[in-house]
């Protein structure tokens, strides 16, 4: 009987990932395509599909930060994040995002909890527990714990600049609440934020100066 074969794009939306990363796979030998035309259309067996979904699905790599000025932290995680599992040998995917620990409306965190329900991930990695939210990262793990997927935290210790990244967390929430309060425009709610800005600025720079000494 002949196998029932899907297109790359299909594959990629059955194991839960993306066409880059089936890609990589190719490239790496963990996961080769059953036929390749000459025009290099890619055609992978459903069977195989679904045994790679059972048995070898990856390890999924979660890295965050809070803002654009962090971004070489970022990278630092995510080098982190790759060699930790390259170490184990593990099958490895990278999802990173630029946002709030408490916006729980990231890109890179949906696609997440994506897989996480389709139970189309083996472990999950995160360097520290608030990279991947600020509150409620227990509700992600009981559903890791839930659909039998390995949590892994690297460093289980305090994150560095804790204080200064839950200060500009906190400083979201409220400027989003002072502008529902006060118009988004208004010369109340700059007077508002000017004043809270400052307030957190010399917070930051006490914690920074008392790390120091």
């Amino acid at each position: 009987m002949e196998k029932k074969l899907v297109k790359i794009g299909e594959a990629a939306k059955m194991l839960g990932t993306c066409v880059n990363t089936l890609r990589r796979w190719e490239a790496s030998g963990e996961l080769v395509p059953t036929r390749k035309t000459q025009g290099g259309t890619r055609y992978y067996s459903v069977a195989e599909l679904m045994s790679v979904g059972e048995i070898d699905a990856p390890t999924v790599c979660y890295a965050r930060v809070s803002s654009h000025d962090q971004k070489e932290d970022l990278q630092r995680q995510q080098d982190m994040l790759e060699a930790y599992c390259a170490a184990k040998g593990w099958r490895t995917e990278v999802i990173a995002d630029l946002g709030s620990g408490m916006n729980y409306r990231k890109k890179g965190l949906n696609k997440l909890l994506e897989m996480i329900l389709k139970k189309s991930i083996k472990r999950l990695v995160i360097t520290h527990k608030d990279r991947l939210l600020r509150f409620g990262a227990e509700l992600v793990f009981a559903l890791c714990e839930a659909q039998s997927i390995e949590i892994i935290i690297i460093h289980k210790g305090e994150q560095p600049r804790f204080e200064e990244e839950l200060a500009k967390d906190v400083l979201e929430i409220i400027t989003i609440f002072s502008a529902r309060l006060y118009g988004s425009r208004s010369h109340k709610n700059k007077q508002f934020l000017d004043k809270l800005n400052e307030a957190v600025t010399e917070l930051t720079d006490e914690n920074v100066t008392g790390t120091q000494n």
